[in-house]
């Protein structure tokens, strides 16, 4: 038997919610479904009705997924309280058994609205049908009921008193608190601010979360980062259980200054140093590994040159004459040894990547990054174009900055 749930959602990132919910009810076998006779979906909303099979799983979503504020068992909505009060007492069975003796407490609350206190004692008190005769518990009720008012957005910036347009809701949506977001405390946790190795491209902490949960990363899985810089996908994908390994054609975005390597730092700072399998500095268009089936995921964040180009092993102009001999020495056995680097084409670096893919991933690993893209020129047949024989797009999310985005595919 199903429950329908609502689930509440962060006001971030709404492009990578499905994405995300996807990936994570695939890693624990969760079948997630919409109920045929709701109004037609919409994604931007911070509140979606969906169908699970059991409160269970609700509670590992909301545990895993950076984007889920809560998940509450959905006992009605709709338009008017009249409707709400129906629809409640029509689905008695839901909620009776917790009529007898079960503490409670009441949560009034709105969205893009804020209800004055004296409504929300007044809506609380409109609910006495319900008949519980249990005590009210502000701290730590056996359950909390939630009223859910959701309003228009009346735009950004525009004056007004907190309680206008007060009872000029959309919409009302009541339920049961099944389970708190409590994955969104890690973006406090990875903020790159408060780490103790950063570069000025490290990855903010929401979105490497949100990519590391696309990976499926979970205990046991190995995980690759070939353009890891200062490691902002080790530290999030390793806390999920992963195995990570690294690279970069310049080692030094890696080691930072120091004895221990910067990346090291961070994951001691972090307590997943132990999944840190390695980092190596080399080109991944020249790499060391052997063809075969080795990630479960890649995952990166590819430079290029809004904040920084890619680079790649060569030189600008081949034809220029080169001393490889310095001092008597060759210069491959100096000490430091920088080899000489030429600019990596973007659309030639994800190629590239989507190949390398093919054939280092596992059956049905996945490969996770973000593509830059201009706004108005994007169009969706643009990834299709590059994919392999048996790839598949499964998600493609914009990270929107207006005149230009990235997309994480």
């Amino acid at each position: 038997m199903t429950i329908r749930c609502i689930f509440h959602f962060a006001q971030a990132h709404d492009d990578f919610r499905l994405p995300e919910l996807n990936s994570i009810a695939e890693l624990h076998g969760i079948t997630i479904s919409w109920p045929p006779d709701e109004e037609e979906w919409d994604p931007a909303k911070p509140f979606w009705i969906v169908e699970l099979q059991e409160e269970g799983h609700a509670v590992l979503l909301a545990r895993r997924c950076i984007l889920i504020r809560a998940i509450y068992h959905l006992y009605a909505h709709g338009d008017s309280y009249a409707a709400i009060f129906a629809q409640t007492t029509a689905n008695a069975a839901l909620w009776s058994q917790y009529i007898p003796s079960t503490t409670f407490r009441f949560k009034v609350s709105a969205y893009n609205h804020t209800i004055p206190q004296e409504r929300q004692v007044a809506v609380v008190e409109s609910f006495h049908f319900m008949d519980l005769k249990g005590k009210i518990a502000m701290r730590d009720p056996e359950i909390e009921l939630a009223v859910w008012e959701e309003y228009d957005d009346w735009g950004a910036g525009s004056t007004r008193k907190r309680d206008d347009h007060d009872g000029e809701f959309k919409h009302i949506y009541f339920g049961r608190l099944i389970a708190e977001g409590t994955a969104r405390s890690l973006i406090k946790k990875f903020d790159v601010k408060k780490r103790s190795f950063f570069g000025s491209t490290s990855m903010e902490a929401e979105i490497s979360l949100l990519m590391a949960n696309q990976t499926l990363a979970s205990s046991g899985s190995m995980v690759y980062d070939p353009f890891i810089g200062t490691g902002s996908m080790a530290y999030t994908t390793a806390h999920f259980g992963a195995h990570f390994f690294g690279s970069d054609i310049d080692g030094r975005q890696m080691r930072g200054k120091g004895k221990t390597p910067g990346i090291m730092r961070a994951a001691t700072q972090y307590g997943v140093e132990a999944r840190i399998v390695d980092v190596c500095t080399f080109d991944v268009t020249r790499n060391p590994w052997r063809c075969g089936a080795l990630f479960d995921a890649i995952v990166t964040d590819p430079p290029y040159g809004v904040r920084a180009g890619a680079k790649r092993l060569g030189r600008k102009n081949p034809e220029k004459r080169v001393d490889i001999r310095t001092a008597g020495r060759e210069a491959h056995a100096a000490d430091p040894c920088i080899p000489p680097t030429k600019p990596y084409e973007l659309s030639h670096l994800v190629v590239d990547l989507i190949l390398f893919a093919r054939y280092m991933l596992k059956p049905n690993g996945r490969l996770v990054f973000f593509l830059p893209t201009v706004t108005d020129e994007y169009e969706e047949l643009d990834i299709y174009d590059m994919l392999c024989d048996g790839m598949e797009v499964v998600a493609n999310s914009l990270q929107d900055f207006g005149l230009w985005g990235r997309r994480v595919s």
